[in-house]
């Protein structure tokens, strides 16, 4: 699961297989303890997977790229949404911050890539229905 743009060798990658998710990060310290592990926090309501937490995340130092890739449930999409309305989500508090994310129908995954630490530690993918070019 490489990082596109980046060296092989300078990426850090770390799964989950039993919740299907998996996490790539580039960054000057990646502590020992950084994983992923299943969560205890509360499934969203538009979830599609189960929720994981990204341990020790608030411990990586100057992150260049994390790439977090998620196996979802296309089943568990609403009737008449879209396949491609799935988004990795990470939990903000008391809310769930949906982030830019590609879906790939063949393999029912989702992944967002991001050039900083996530805004949480929890993350899980769900349905997206937000307009692409408003937002909302």
């Amino acid at each position: 699961m490489a990082i596109p743009g980046y060296d092989a060798s300078t990426v850090a990658e770390y799964s989950l297989e039993q919740v299907g998710a998996r996490v790539a990060v580039v960054a000057t310290v990646v502590p020992e303890t950084f994983g992923l592990s299943r969560s205890d926090n509360e499934v969203p309501a538009a979830a599609l997977s189960a929720p994981v937490d990204l341990v020790a995340c608030d411990e990586l130092r100057a992150v260049e790229a994390i790439r977090i890739t998620l196996d979802y449930d296309p089943t568990a999409l609403p009737p008449g949404a879209s396949p491609t309305d799935v988004a990795v989500a990470v939990e903000t508090g008391n809310e769930w911050q949906r982030l830019h994310s590609t879906v790939d129908l063949e393999e029912t995954t989702v992944t967002a890539v991001l050039n900083d630490q996530p805004p949480g530690s929890s993350v899980a993918a769900v349905y997206d229905d937000r307009n692409e070019e408003t937002g909302d």
